[in-house]
Formats: C-alpha cells, sequence, structure tokens
C-alpha cells in the first residue's frame, strides 16, 4: 500500500499541472502497465478527469507491499 505522504505529494503536485501537461503525462506514462488514450479521447475530458486518471496510474504503478 502506498503512504500517505506519497498520496499527499503527488495529489498535490498533480493538482498544479495544466491541461497541455496532463496529456503529455498520460501520453507518455510509463509504468506498470501501458495507457492508452486517443488524442480525441483526452480532449473531450474535463481537467479534473484528466488529473484523477492520471493520479490512478501513479498510484497504481507503485509496487504494494
Amino acid at each position: 500500500m502506498i503512504s500517505r505522504k506519497y498520496f499527499e505529494q503527488t495529489a498535490t503536485s498533480i493538482s498544479a499541472l495544466g491541461r497541455d501537461e496532463l496529456e503529455k503525462r498520460l501520453r507518455n506514462f510509463r509504468g506498470r502497465f501501458k495507457l492508452d488514450f486517443t488524442e480525441n479521447y483526452l480532449n473531450g475530458l474535463s481537467v479534473d478527469r484528466l488529473r484523477h486518471i492520471l493520479l490512478a496510474a501513479l498510484i497504481n504503478a507503485q509496487p504494494h507491499n
């Protein structure tokens, strides 16, 4: 399980990102699994939804104990 501190730091850093950076990070995500979103799909999402997806991906990419 991830630490509370990691979650808070990650959530805070993601909350400061704009749409362009969020889309870039989602398209270039390198983790234990691949994310595969079309540009049209990402363009149709709100900034809050993009943040939610990126946060979920980063949390799930962390090793679980």
